[in-house]
């Protein structure tokens, strides 16, 4: 806009000094700098329903090259109302007191190092305005992706072993996979484990009054409760499960990112681990303490690999730990 004058020469013609000018220069860029900050931080806002709190905006918000402190973008968030929506209190829908076989638990001795390695599973209650409906959700426990879930008005074994199906239906995972649950009816009954021992999978299940065994899943019913659930409301089942779909199939899974997988999607994170792994299958070790404290490893995942025997450890499909 200066064209052929110096910033010298226009200071003299708007009769203000070099000085004041680079001043103000000074003072604009900032003012713009937090104006463009500012619309980035409601755009992925807006862009994410409200579900992402003041962390994963920050992480958009680098990811596009914007270095921008969390706390400012905290303060930012909260004088525009941006924050996301708090969860509720969690509610249980865990029935343990039956007399069906349980089994040992495997997926906290675990290092992972692939996907379909660990599938963990469990199931919760979502509230409509006439009905109360449930949710059976599968996760891939190294990449967070749900593989398996069903909703429907019942909580029986069907619901259940549906979700299951659709997991192996979608990943048709090899021999050897380890599959972790609470000690609910659902998971222990006669038919579910009828399937996994269909399909070479080794069951696990959490210590008694220990739901944090089970934490991946717990984890992602809060993200879907707080950034979906309470933040809507549901004219019917179908309504419900339309919307399920959507934040599970084309959000959660695809874009939204996750601190624990170094804030990259869950699909983001499995195209990564294939490229990185594309030459080797790598089995997942598993850590079991003997009498003697002796840590024994053993491959639980591989082509061909047989389901593990450790005598005097208990078998992993045929003896209760009860």
């Amino acid at each position: 806009m200066q064209g052929s004058l110096s910033i010298e020469r226009m200071c003299e013609l708007a009769r203000v000094s070099r000085a004041g000018f680079y001043r103000s220069l000074e003072e604009r860029a900032p003012r713009e700098e937090s104006t463009e900050v500012r619309s980035a931080i409601q755009r992925i806002a807006l862009e994410h329903r409200r579900r992402y709190g003041y962390r994963r905006v920050t992480a958009e918000l680098r990811r596009r090259g914007m270095r921008v402190n969390h706390k400012r973008v905290a303060r930012l968030m909260r004088a525009d109302s941006l924050l996301a929506v708090q969860p509720k209190q969690f509610v249980t829908t865990t029935d343990s007191n039956h007399a069906l076989e349980v089994y040992l638990n495997l997926a906290r001795r675990m290092k992972l190092r692939g996907i379909d390695q660990l599938w963990v599973a469990d199931i919760t209650y979502i509230r409509l305005q006439a009905e109360f409906v449930y949710l059976a959700v599968i996760l891939d426990g190294f990449s967070r992706r749900v593989v398996g879930w069903k909703l429907d008005r019942t909580l029986a074994s069907r619901l259940a072993m549906e979700a299951l199906e659709m997991a192996i239906e979608a990943r048709r995972p090899v021999a050897g996979l380890v599959h972790h649950s609470d000690r609910g009816i659902q998971y222990a009954s006669g038919e579910y484990v009828a399937i996994l021992r269909k399909h070479a999978m080794v069951p696990s299940m959490s210590r008694p009054a220990n739901p944090y065994d089970n934490a991946s899943c717990e984890s992602f019913i809060k993200t879907l409760k707080r950034e979906e659930i309470y933040a809507n409301e549901y004219e019917n089942l179908e309504h419900l499960r339309d919307h399920v779909e959507e934040f599970i199939e084309r959000y959660y899974n695809q874009k939204r990112l996750h601190s624990a997988l170094g804030y990259c999607s869950p699909e983001e994170f499995e195209q990564q681990t294939r490229q990185e792994s594309e030459a080797a299958t790598i089995g997942a070790t598993v850590t079991f303490f003997q009498e003697t404290q002796e840590k024994v490893s053993i491959h639980v995942l591989g082509e061909g690999t047989q389901v593990p025997s450790l005598p005097p450890a208990p078998s992993l499909f045929g003896e209760s730990t009860r």
